[in-house]
């Protein structure tokens, strides 16, 4: 079992940033591919990023923004969000997934509660 624990959420004005953080239970974090999704108020949940290993993938609407990242000596993976649109605000979630059941099953296991982003205009 993994417990993901979000942090570095807020408020900041348009053009902003913010750098989210997300620490990981378990020893073998190394082993799992991490990400990010985000849901705003009265859309669906969608796809932000994710990193395995060393590669990464980001949704359109962020490519160019955000960065995502990970410090397997410490269990967390970031996620860097830079010039903020209102668009932006949403609840954020990070996701995990052990890599090789990824393989199989293309989906993510283990969810954290979320840290909400307002971005103003």
């Amino acid at each position: 079992q993994v417990q993901l624990v979000e942090s570095g959420g807020g408020l900041v004005q348009a053009g902003g940033s913010l750098r989210l953080s997300c620490a990981a239970s378990g020893r073998t974090f190394s082993s799992y591919r991490m990400g990010w999704f985000r849901q705003a108020p009265g859309k669906e949940r969608e796809f932000v990023a994710h990193i395995a290993r060393s590669s990464t993938s980001y949704a359109d609407s962020v490519k160019g923004r955000f960065t995502i990242s990970r410090d397997n000596a410490k269990n967390t993976v970031f996620l860097q969000m830079n010039s903020l649109k209102p668009e932006d605000t949403a609840v954020y979630y990070c996701v995990a997934v052990a890599e090789v059941l990824w393989a199989v099953r293309g989906r993510y296991d283990y969810w954290g509660q979320g840290t909400q982003v307002t971005v103003s205009s």
